[in-house]
């Protein structure tokens, strides 16, 4: 489906990222004082109301890259003003009028674009008279906000509605996309370039610089005439590499983008060894139970040398835990296997979302306790008496006990093992509970939340705990504060 797309335009450092963050309501674009952060086109679908149109946050132009991509990011500008249904030309009111407002007002003035002027940092009255300076480009008296105190939001989108076409026709149900995917993986394995095989267009800047992509960027594509979400990543690096808050942010990001994810696709060059960042990731993605597959690209360069069961076989040794993750060979750059790939991403995401019946779970769990009965704990044998699904994405079981503490981990593993033999949801984690049955026949619990052995063997001896999850934890409650702020104030 089409939408009306609103592209924002300016220099460098005129808050062109923070007024995409504040206007959607979720700090999706990075924010810093350094030049030229945003490289990629940012895209979201906003809605508001009855409004939807699809906001995109593009790079400053006239930046002077450090990576020597100025060219690259230039293109995407370009593509961003061709596509666009209307122009916001986002320039600083305490700054004033410089010499590149001034050539960016020209450039725009030759693309017969619709062009809103908006003047940001507005935030007291002197900015305000400032500002009207700024009528001179010829795009009447700009809209006057302030995105870093989110102020004027009203009188924008007013202004940006009523200078589009209708964004969704009456006959058009909008539809939501079927599956969220993350591609993620160190730098340089191949994401970008695997996201415009998606798009089949240029939408994401490709470039041997290692991290040139440097935030995780949303990319809405549609295959059998359902709608999907791609999310390409930044490349993460080794954490004692990281030295700009840029570098932090990013990595950030794409733990983020695991988190929300419906399915993650785990890249890996198939020409490099594996690395302690794949590692991190892969168990970051096991901790919070993401149906994921282990993508080696770039195959096309490895087809010659040596078979796939080799490198399957490498992975498998190193990462035993993840045996039911499914793995593909892919060619990235000319689109081999693309297609199959996401055939059984799609597949993974509706195993995710399968449920099985109370009876045959416990069919299934007694033949499992039988052919092997857990060991004895304190002189008696722990007991199971039911288990029942409680919920999906990912699959979650509860088994009712005797003693959750009597299940050794290694026990519970097996259990896991036979139960993804048997289930339909054989390659996507589950998530096993322990829960203690009183007297009364009902779950014990604790503060209110239910007793779990696997929740305390999982965080402690499993998987290896991500740093900064409590960064991560903060970020996200930030992120639901400012948006509850924000919503107040419209």
């Amino acid at each position: 489906m089409s939408f009306s797309k609103v592209a924002i335009i300016g220099r460098p450092n005129v808050g062109k990222s923070s007024l995409f963050n504040w206007l959607v309501g979720r700090r999706l674009a990075i924010v810093d004082d350094v030049a030229g952060v945003t490289r990629d086109r940012m895209t979201h679908l906003f809605q508001e109301d009855d409004d939807y149109f699809e906001l995109v946050d593009t790079g400053g132009i006239g930046i002077n890259d450090v990576d020597n991509l100025s060219d690259e990011i230039e293109q995407q500008i370009q593509f961003g003003i061709q596509e666009a249904d209307l122009l916001l030309f986002v320039v600083d009111a305490r700054d004033g009028m410089t010499p590149l407002d001034e050539t960016i007002s020209k450039r725009l003035r030759a693309t017969d674009k619709p062009i809103l002027l908006v003047a940001n940092k507005c935030d007291a009255d002197k900015y305000d008279i400032a500002s009207e300076e700024f009528s001179r480009f010829g795009y009447g008296v700009p809209v006057k906000v302030s995105a870093a105190n989110r102020l004027g939001r009203d009188d924008l989108l007013e202004a940006v509605v009523q200078r589009l076409p209708d964004v969704v026709p009456d006959s058009v149900e909008l539809s939501e996309p079927e599956m969220k995917i993350a591609i993620v993986g160190r730098r340089n394995v191949g994401k970008s370039t695997f996201i415009n095989t998606l798009t089949n267009s240029d939408r994401m800047i490709v470039s041997e610089v290692a991290g040139t992509t440097r935030d995780s960027v949303n990319v809405r594509f549609e295959m059998d005439d359902k709608a999907f979400v791609a999310i390409d990543t930044p490349g993460l690096r080794k954490n004692k590499s990281v030295r700009t808050d840029i570098d932090w942010y990013g990595a950030h990001r794409a733990q983020r983008s695991i988190r929300h994810a419906d399915v993650v696709l785990m890249f890996f060059d198939s020409s490099q060894r594996l690395s302690k960042v794949d590692k991190q990731l892969l168990s970051y993605i096991q901790e919070h139970f993401k149906p994921c597959i282990m993508v080696v690209n770039k195959w096309d360069l490895m087809a010659e040398h040596m078979p796939t069961q080799q490198w399957s076989d490498y992975l498998r040794e190193n990462f035993q835990s993840l045996w039911q993750v499914p793995i593909a060979f892919i060619t990235g750059q000319s689109g081999r296997n693309v297609r199959k790939l996401l055939n059984h991403a799609l597949m993974l995401f509706k195993q995710s979302r399968d449920r099985i019946s109370t009876g045959e779970l416990n069919r299934l769990l007694r033949t499992a306790i039988d052919k092997h009965p857990p060991p004895i704990f304190r002189n008696r044998r722990p007991k199971v008496f039911y288990a029942t699904q409680v919920g999906v994405q990912p699959p979650t079981l509860v088994l009712m006990c005797n003693d959750p503490q009597a299940f050794a981990p290694t026990y519970l593993k097996y259990l896991k093992g036979f139960l993804h033999d048997q289930l339909s949801f054989g390659e996507v984690p589950i998530r096993l509970f322990l829960q203690k049955r009183d007297s009364h026949g009902g779950g014990k619990r604790k503060n209110g939340a239910t007793q779990s052995r696997e929740d305390e063997v999982s965080r402690d001896q499993w998987i290896e705990q991500p740093e900064h999850e409590d960064q991560l934890n903060q970020e996200d409650q930030s992120e639901h504060e400012n948006i509850e702020s924000w919503e107040g104030d419209a």
